[in-house]
């Protein structure tokens, strides 16, 4: 029995040895990709993942990262938690050697059930836009990168331009805001820190819970009309966002006292409310459309070639796509970074970690990865795993979105020991030791 047991430890040995080489050999670094392309968040999955898919194979098509090929698998989980975890154990173990990258989810339910994998796995879970708030404090979370915008700095812009709209923050005092939300983890994620703001400002908040996925909201909106409130801020997703604004509409509330959170700012979610939705104004990390050199190269080398991931290419520089290539932009300069002190050849997920939290991107740098205007200039470290907490604000003209706002940065020095104080308790309940990252490097 113990002679079976060394074999068999031997022969793993081995089998792990020749996937390194193997690795080595295909000069390969490898993404796991939990992507969704039915079900009722379908437009996101679609688009976002697409335009992932395609700034992956346009780095490809010029050479990939000092060499090393860019690969990838996906594994659908319709944006399901029990398919997400599933997904998670089946493609972290990486693909013909190479060894996994980051996982990227684009779920905050599936990023809640994977954390603590990721963490004892070593892998990366890149939250864009999303996630778990306290994540944004890399010395309790390591692995967790909700980058560019956490949600309490969502909402935190969001109230700070409703400010700007009124003529200072103080005259919020006897404002009426209503936060409409998904029924999710997601959805709830703000509801706390926004009663923390109308505390601080004056303003009375009234949370309004929609039922996942969100088709019937006529209670909700009987309710927005019979509360006569200044501004409704719509933090939905998929189908519950077009159904808003017809709602809206139907209740005589004006689409241009909406404001729509990250989640709430495609082109998805206004054009399938027709006419409802001119007016309707959401916040976003970067514009639609098609004039960066970046996306300009991925249409000459990947699209025109026949290669883009779209199924419908008029889809090709809306926002859910763009989000997608940003995402790209930020999960290939990881690498790029971590190979400048590992060495240009695949990395594992612990050094991948290493690239995000060193992760610098200036105006120099965008304008070199043909992205200036379609990423905010982002830093990140040791302790912040956000690094831009920065947002525009768009309006819907009923064909297209049009900027309307310069970037609106969220107080991040309020949030701050607020996130702190989240993620120290969720170090204490799990008996985590916090990093020191005064001794980062």
């Amino acid at each position: 029995m113990l002679k079976r047991s060394l074999l068999s430890s031997l022969a793993l040995a081995v089998s792990l040895s020749a996937a390194t080489l193997t690795a080595q050999a295909n000069n390969e670094q490898y993404f796991p990709l939990q992507s969704y392309r039915v079900g009722p968040y379908a437009a996101g999955g679609t688009g976002f993942f697409g335009g992932f898919i395609d700034y992956l194979k346009y780095v490809n098509a010029n050479g990939g990262v000092n060499g090393v090929k860019l690969t990838w698998s996906e594994c659908e989980t319709e944006y399901v938690v029990e398919k997400g975890v599933e997904c998670y154990e089946r493609l972290k173990k990486g693909l013909n050697g190479a060894p996994a990258t980051a996982t990227n989810p684009l779920s905050v339910g599936i990023a809640y059930a994977t954390l603590e994998r990721s963490t004892a796995d070593k892998l990366p879970l890149i939250t864009i836009n999303h996630g778990r708030t306290d994540s944004t404090d890399g010395s309790v979370f390591p692995y967790a990168f909700p980058l560019q915008l956490n949600p309490y700095s969502e909402v935190s812009a969001i109230i700070n331009y409703i400010g700007q709209q009124a003529g200072g923050l103080d005259q919020l005092k006897g404002k009426k805001i209503v936060t409409l939300y998904h029924g999710s983890p997601y959805g709830k994620e703000t509801n706390e820190v926004l009663q923390t703001l109308a505390d601080k400002y004056g303003f009375k908040l009234t949370l309004l819970e929609v039922p996942h996925p969100g088709n019937e909201q006529q209670s909700q909106w009987l309710n927005i009309r019979r509360e006569k409130p200044d501004w409704v801020i719509l933090r939905g997703w998929g189908v519950m966002n077009p159904v808003a604004l017809k709602t809206a509409q139907k209740v005589g509330f004006p689409a241009d006292h909406i404001i729509g959170n990250i989640w709430s700012n495609s082109e998805d979610d206004a054009l399938p409310a027709g006419a409802a939705a001119k007016g309707f104004i959401a916040i976003t990390t970067h514009p639609s459309g098609t004039d960066f050199p970046v996306l300009q190269g991925i249409q000459q080398q990947v699209v025109a070639k026949g290669n883009g991931d779209l199924a419908d290419p008029k889809r090709f520089g809306t926002v859910y796509y763009n989000l997608g290539v940003v995402n790209g932009i930020l999960n290939v300069e990881a690498v790029r970074i971590a190979q400048a002190k590992f060495g240009n050849q695949p990395l594992t997920g612990e050094q991948v970690r290493w690239g995000f939290e060193h992760l610098k991107l200036d105006d120099a740098r965008l304008k070199a990865l043909g992205a200036l205007g379609l990423v905010q200039p982002l830093q990140l470290s040791c302790s912040d795993h956000e690094g831009g907490g920065a947002v525009r604000f768009q309006q819907w003209d009923g064909n297209q979105w049009k900027l309307i706002s310069d970037w609106v940065q969220a107080d991040r020095a309020l949030l701050r020991p607020i996130i702190e104080a989240s993620s120290h308790q969720y170090a204490k309940e799990k008996g985590i030791t916090p990093r020191d990252c005064s001794q980062d490097s």
